[in-house]
């Protein structure tokens, strides 16, 4: 069993020269942040991870989390104590205010961090990445006494954080939400009701869970427009801060899973005795705008995790392909068995792992950039651009992010041939993990629906197309070099196709069945486009820089001719999917699929 070794060539490659982090880096807001440090910070990252993170992979699988008799969970053996490593080395205050105890630096720097921390051990780094999320949320909408009481302990990651929407009758449709939350006269309120799908809901790792909770109050409108958020801490906080007396939430039970089976899973009932107590963030009723801001962090999170787990399960078959042999590759001497890195299959396989994954680390620390400038950029024309982009390419982190982890993964397995299917090898494990990815945070489908139903109408349809002349802008740059002609060729071809397709979807707006109907196939389309362009955009970067090695350069130039070539010319063949006829599909009934 491989164990993980953090990419960190392509990881500096990405930030340095893709992400151009020097430009986010001289930003006013990060005056005072000492970005020089940021190659030495990650190779101490992923020497910790490595060390602390990644022997815990296949444990936490193994024995997973268990919920004891009085409600408390038990991780795995190892989880609690490399937690408090993770929270006495700081590596979760690395993208935070440095008011609240935060490091400061941009985000695209921390999402590299989560990167190693993801790879090296999934069902850990959950804990984490939820509590992320919960600080956002308070950070941008919490009032200033709910910021200073909640957030650096969470910064720290001393206290987790948690997101609650889902209950047993309200999945992704959060406007079906029943849990409810009663004023009290002293200004809190009393929240009752249940909670599904609570990751680390309740756990031994720290010594507190802040809970972000939607709930309704008794007069607040139907649907979506009466949810308002609440904190529901798991223990309450006397008046100098300290933890006090248990709040009224306990776990019931904790999900069986196919994966990620070290992450409690919890079902949290509040107010069995009476009430929790919760503290409104922000104004009632305004709950969903407040929880999207926590939802689309998590989003990118989400898609760094897809990405996170194919990079581990592509060095893992990476090492197989290496040792097992078997059969005679073309050209080897008679009466020799080959590796079978050296049969084409398995090297196409192969190549189609490392070329996606660096698509995918592109676009990802592509869309944290732009959320780094979107924040902190002193124009606000340039604030307002960066976030339309990073709008427009979170469903493609997310959505394509997560079907490539389950796709990557598979190969994984099919590398390894009938030892991928056996569990002491530790492959499958990186399959069945990546599979809930695809349905965290809002699954693909809904991904897909924002997609075309928000993104590419974004004034008027011009920040998709700005998008599409950024890319048609590096043709007269590709054909500088004669090796990236057929890659100029492949990228300008997918580029016409997928502007066809746009457009297409953009007149039909209104049109619910005929854009929906193509909105899943047309994410993937798009996401594909991107991805060749990132990569030709890499290409570029290495054959016009001077302090790079040869072999890197190569290595580079071929992944992305590949990418671009060879899997990129799949756009043409989604095209009908996109523009094929709804009514033919909404027309199969539950009996015509029966028959």
């Amino acid at each position: 069993m491989t164990i993980y070794s953090a990419p960190l060539g392509d990881i500096n490659f990405v930030l340095e020269k893709f992400c151009r982090l020097n430009d986010i880096t001289s930003l006013p807001h990060f005056a005072n942040v000492d970005t020089s440090v940021v190659g030495e910070m990650l190779s101490e990252a992923a020497r910790f991870f490595e060390n602390q993170f990644a022997p815990l992979n296949s444990v936490g699988d193994k024995v997973g989390s268990h919920r004891n008799a009085d409600g408390s969970v038990t991780t795995p053996p190892g989880f609690k104590e490399a937690y408090q490593a993770y929270v006495e080395a700081g590596w979760g205050a690395v993208g935070f205010d440095p008011g609240l105890g935060g490091g400061g630096f941009p985000w695209v720097v921390n999402i590299a961090i989560q990167e190693i921390m993801n790879s090296a051990n999934m069902a850990l780094a959950m804990a984490p990445l939820l509590t992320q999320g919960a600080i956002d949320a308070i950070m941008h909408h919490g009032d200033e006494v709910q910021r200073m009481t909640y957030l650096p302990k969470m910064i720290s990651g001393e206290w987790t954080g948690t997101m609650n929407l889902t209950e047993p009758d309200a999945g992704s449709d959060v406007g079906a939400v029943r849990t409810k939350a009663v004023k009290n006269a002293d200004g809190t309120y009393s929240i009752s009701g249940t909670k599904i799908y609570i990751t680390f809901g309740e756990h031994d790792m720290a010594d507190n869970i802040v809970h972000l909770v939607l709930a309704r109050t008794p007069d607040a409108p139907a649907g979506t427009k009466g949810i308002s958020c609440f904190i529901v801490p798991k223990f309450l906080l006397t008046a100098d801060g300290s933890l006090g007396e248990r709040n009224d939430v306990n776990c019931v039970s904790i999900e069986h899973k196919l994966g990620i089976k070290a992450s409690p899973t919890c079902v949290l009932s509040f107010g069995d005795n009476g009430g929790a107590i919760g503290y409104l963030i922000g104004e009632e009723n305004h709950g969903m705008s407040y929880m999207f801001t926590m939802m689309n962090q998590a989003r990118i999170g989400v898609g760094l995790e897809g990405l996170s787990i194919a990079e581990r399960a592509y060095q893992q078959a990476l090492d197989y392909a290496v040792v097992r042999r078997q059969g005679r590759a073309p050209g080897a001497p008679a009466g020799e068995s080959s590796p079978i890195i050296d049969h084409p299959d398995v090297k196409r396989m192969l190549v189609t792992m490392k070329s996606t994954i660096e698509a995918l680390r592109r676009l990802i620390y592509w869309n944290a950039g732009c959320l780094d400038t979107a924040a902190h950029h002193p124009d606000a024309a340039e604030r307002e651009k960066a976030s339309d982009m990073a709008a427009l390419l979170t469903p493609l982190s997310k959505g394509w992010g997560t079907d490539m982890a389950v796709e990557l993964t598979g190969i994984a397995v099919q590398i390894h041939g009938g030892m991928g299917f056996i569990e002491e090898t530790g492959v499958a494990q990186h399959y069945l993990d990546a599979r809930i990815t695809t349905i965290y945070e809002g699954t693909n489908g809904i991904q897909a629906m924002d997609l075309v139903g928000r993104k590419l109408g974004m004034k008027g349809g011009a920040v998709v197309a700005g998008l599409f002349d950024e890319i048609a802008a590096i043709d007269s740059r590709l054909s500088k070099h004669s090796q990236l002609s057929e890659t100029a060729e492949s990228l300008m071809s997918a580029l016409k196709a997928t502007r066809t397709t746009t457009q297409w979807l953009l007149e039909r707006g209104k049109d619910q069945v005929a854009v929906l109907s193509g909105a899943t196939p047309y994410l993937r389309q798009l996401s594909t486009l991107v991805g060749g362009y990132v990569l030709a955009e890499s290409a570029l970067l290495v054959l016009e820089a001077s302090d790079i090695d040869a072999e890197t350069v190569a290595a580079k130039v071929a992944t992305a001719r590949f990418f671009c070539e060879q899997l990129l010319p799949a756009v043409h063949g989604i095209g009908a999917s996109i523009t094929g006829d709804g009514a033919l599909l909404m027309g199969f009934t539950h009996e015509s699929l029966k028959r």
